[in-house]
């Protein structure tokens, strides 16, 4: 595997099917995988990867226990607060406008680095 993926392991892997709204938590020690979105006020912490089809604009913390070639995707990437392993990224506060595609976030040297996911043609 190439590029994102490289740090994709198969694993154990929860699927929530359902939006997040504030003030719910979901912790496993695998992927999880969130079909809805993610509301400001509710957190996702995983110990793989994080997918959210739909917005995440809660909390994610992807690779809980150190596991740095975790990642975080959605949608629109727009999460109050998004940790990898012990690495925290925060997007610029003029930044402002909702991603019109895609998003991963990933670790890349010692930062969190989010960049749009196209995929392969």
């Amino acid at each position: 595997a190439k590029g994102f993926f490289k740090g994709i392991e198969e694993g154990m892997t929860k699927f929530i099917k359902t939006t997040l709204r504030s003030g719910q938590k979901i912790e496993y020690n695998g992927n999880i995988v969130i079909f809805g979105d993610v509301n400001p006020g509710s957190m996702v912490i995983a110990g793989g990867n994080i997918v959210v089809l739909g917005n995440l604009r809660g909390v994610a913390h992807a690779g809980y226990d150190g596991n740095k070639k975790a990642i975080v995707a959605a949608f629109a990437l727009q999460p109050t607060q998004l940790r990898i392993a012990n690495l925290i990224s925060r997007r610029p506060d003029e930044d402002i406008e909702y991603p019109k595609w895609p998003e991963i976030a990933k670790i890349e040297g010692n930062e969190v680095i989010i960049e749009r996911y196209l995929p392969k043609k």
